[in-house]
């Protein structure tokens, strides 16, 4: 292999790991919260479930990202790169801040920022990037939407029984917190691959866009890697800065973000891990009580979400301007 597809494999590879660093919180922050598990051995399963999950799923999200979203004048190594150091310096500045943002939507803006300024807003295929917009603003609606309702539904049936039903919500996390961890790594673990295939149809390592077996196993490795690792400044946020987790909203919440994120990678939507669950368990919480949940916190998140795809963009064509002057022609 020449050196710059080294480094491009790299960069890919580095950005998946991030990923998996920085969304690990989402997958077992409640799941610690509501002493439901100790930390070490919930990073490991959920770590394990992200690694399996892009084996399980099929590659919809991956083909979205790498062929859907902009034309193939526009699939180029510069871009791909760009769009990969755009999302890996957001990941690392949240993750510092200790803010929950979207992998996802950094991914896409420093994408389409570079595709912009390398090639003008003609390559951009309408119609793919509406589909990731769709999946990506209508997700963490519908985790709102199913974080309160299976709350509600459990707090209504639960009226009549006893103490002892917080033990069935305690244990059955280790249902939903593997079930969330194979949804979060067959969704974020796809996004890799779907740029990493792009990135070899670019070199003219493949002839036409698909992904290769092996990008499918680095993608899994990466991500999982980062998950074991675990980001603590984001699982404390997560965990506890809403409201006080208990077992009923953990459970809840991972119940119903797993629905919408898988679902999407069904459906080839790549949607924000960060976004759906944490609307879902504002979701949870706001269902016992709207006042229970540190609104002007969720506020906060929601302007990062709000600034993510506009700053990545920017750092996308910055870093695409760049590339073109130092890398061979």
């Amino acid at each position: 292999m020449e050196p710059l597809l080294l480094i491009f494999i790299g960069l890919a590879l580095t950005f998946d790991f991030l990923n998996g660093f920085h969304d690990s919180a989402n997958v077992v922050a409640t799941v610690i919260a509501s002493h439901a598990m100790p930390p070490r051995p919930a990073l490991a399963m959920t770590a394990l479930t992200n690694f399996i999950g892009p084996f399980l799923f099929g590659v919809a999200v991956a083909t979205t990202i790498g062929s859907e979203v902009v034309s193939e004048e526009a699939v180029t190594v510069p871009v791909a790169m760009a769009a990969l150091v755009s999302a890996i310096v957001w990941n690392l500045v949240t993750w510092l801040l200790g803010i929950p943002s979207s992998s996802s939507h950094a991914l896409i803006g420093g994408f389409v920022g570079a595709a912009v300024a390398g090639y003008g807003f003609g390559v951009i295929e309408i119609q793919g990037l509406m589909k990731v917009l769709l999946a990506l603003l209508l997700s963490p609606v519908l985790g709102l939407f199913f974080g309160w309702l299976i709350t509600t539904l459990i707090l209504w049936i639960g009226q009549g029984l006893s103490p002892r039903a917080n033990q069935f919500f305690l244990k059955g996390q280790w249902v939903t917190s593997a079930a969330l961890g194979l949804s979060h790594g067959t969704n974020d673990a796809q996004k890799t691959m779907g740029i990493l295939a792009m990135g070899l149809l670019a070199f003219g390592v493949i002839p036409t866009f698909y992904v290769p077996t092996w990008v499918i196993a680095a993608s899994a490795g990466a991500i999982a890697l980062g998950t074991a690792l675990g980001g603590w400044r984001l699982i404390k946020t997560l965990g506890a800065g809403f409201y006080r987790v208990r077992a009923v909203h953990a459970f809840a919440s991972q119940v119903g973000s797993t629905a919408v994120i898988l679902g999407a990678a069904l459906s080839g939507g790549p949607v924000s891990t960060t976004q759906v669950i944490s609307s879902s368990i504002v979701g949870a919480g706001a269902a016992e009580r709207v006042n229970k949940v540190r609104w002007s916190l969720a506020m906060n998140i929601v302007l990062a979400w709000v600034l993510t795809m506009p700053a990545t963009g920017l750092v996308g064509a910055i870093v695409y301007f760049l590339l073109i002057r130092i890398l061979p022609s």
